[in-house]
């Protein structure tokens, strides 16, 4: 399928004296946790909200920031979450995408809303 990129806006829903970020973020399904950098944690204001052990595909394990809550938008969703402080990239993982009812259109490489709900986020709840 190749990697799946999309422009996200994130933001601090506590700090509405800062600016919301417009950042491209590395789409994966096989994550489950929204990542950001360091440097869009600070930007941003989040507060530490404790330390979790994450498993990284190498199979090391490293204790990281957990962070938030964080606003993600995309399109006409949005989603509030917490994060993993890792990585050098914003990583979009299947929480916040199921959360907001996105889908991956493969033979594009896109991530769109998804097209049997365009109006509003569908959750399945049973």
């Amino acid at each position: 399928m190749g990697t799946v990129r999309a422009d996200i806006l994130l933001s601090n829903p506590r700090r509405s004296d800062i600016k919301p970020l417009k950042v491209t973020a590395l789409v994966d399904t096989g994550a489950l946790h929204l990542c950001i950098p360091e440097h869009v944690y600070i930007q941003l204001g989040l507060e530490e909200l404790e330390k979790r052990e994450v498993v990284l595909a190498s199979g090391e394990r490293r204790m990281v920031p957990y962070v938030g809550p964080v606003e993600v938008s995309f399109a006409n969703r949005r989603s509030f979450c917490g994060a993993l402080v890792m990585g050098d990239e914003v990583l979009l993982g299947a929480i916040p995408l199921e959360d907001m009812d996105l889908v991956i259109i493969p033979s594009q490489k896109r991530l769109e809303v998804n097209p049997e709900s365009p109006n509003i986020p569908l959750s399945i709840a049973k």
